[in-house]
């Protein structure tokens, strides 16, 4: 299912959360929603699991609106960073609960995920670990077989085998079933591997919204060494400047193609292309948004 999201504004108590926010998710994308704290992550998250009503704008999942849609909610499983239970409920209670308000929820799927997880199911929730009821949630909710899977800090407080088991389970729907992800996190190194489309956020507005590929490709970084007396050519957009001796690391908006063709015509040392993640995207485009990291001396 396609997520669109147009000119979305919402405010709290005069000041205002989401200015124009617009995202396009495809279906069938794993689409990783990051930003600093306080960019609006949550609560466009919110917006998009039918929770809040926007002051403006869309929020529209294949073509219809989510607030207060019956139909549009009942294909969506969203897990929040904090998980609610009914204070004295079972796994076995809030499967059949589960089952009474999803007309898509499968037990079958509920009995075959529960192997997985292997979790004790007529125990009350609240007695279990934060790691444990984070399982529960996942259970659950995949046992919907929902059309959209909404995540906010999806895997905080699970261990690193049960991260990679939820997301193998995750990435097995979106390919087998055309499910489509959106997952908000500050863990950029586990998004890398799993996302497919990538928005980065800031003030309330979408900075950048690309495939990850695209990203990938758009941004460089350079080792650089010139001879003396030469400067960098004109017309190049660097986002990053950092010098050891006179080796410079440089990164630049472009291609690195046509990044290299420019530098070569100043007879470099040295110039070697280096791989970029997305935690190094993250951090230098918050960087020329005003985000720098300070240097502080206590």
């Amino acid at each position: 299912m396609k997520i669109q999201v147009r000119e979305l504004v919402k405010s709290f108590d005069g000041f205002r959360a989401l200015d124009g926010l617009n995202i396009n998710v495809p279906n069938g994308a794993v689409y990783g929603l990051v930003g600093p704290n306080g960019a609006g992550k949550s609560t466009v998250i919110r917006h998009l699991a039918g929770i809040y009503r926007q002051d403006s704008g869309e929020v529209l999942i294949d073509g219809e609106p989510v607030y207060e849609n019956t139909a549009v909610k009942s294909r969506i499983a969203y897990i929040p960073d904090e998980i609610f239970y009914f204070s004295q409920a079972s796994l076995n209670d809030m499967m059949k609960f589960y089952s009474s308000v999803y007309p898509t929820f499968s037990p079958e799927r509920f009995e075959k995920l529960s192997e997985a997880f292997e979790l004790d199911r007529k125990r009350h929730i609240r007695k279990f670990s934060k790691g444990m009821q984070k399982q529960s949630a996942f259970l659950l909710a995949l046992s919907q077989c929902p059309d959209v899977v909404i995540l906010d800090e999806p895997v905080d407080g699970l261990d690193p085998v049960m991260r990679r088991q939820v997301w193998n389970i995750l990435l097995g729907d979106v390919a087998e079933n055309g499910t489509t992800v959106i997952v908000s996190s500050h863990n950029l190194r586990e998004l890398e591997d799993v996302c497919d489309h990538v928005g980065i956020m800031d003030r309330g507005k979408m900075c950048i919204e690309r495939s990850l590929g695209d990203l990938q490709s758009s941004i460089v970084k350079i080792q650089l060494a010139l001879p003396d007396g030469v400067s960098l050519p004109d017309g190049l957009e660097v986002l990053h400047s950092s010098s050891v001796g006179r080796v410079r690391q440089l990164i630049l908006r472009g291609n690195a193609e046509e990044l290299t063709a420019k530098l070569y015509t100043c007879a470099p040392l040295l110039c070697d292309i280096l791989p970029l993640s997305l935690e190094e995207i993250f951090i230098y485009e918050m960087e020329g948004a005003g985000h720098e990291i300070k240097n502080i001396l206590v």
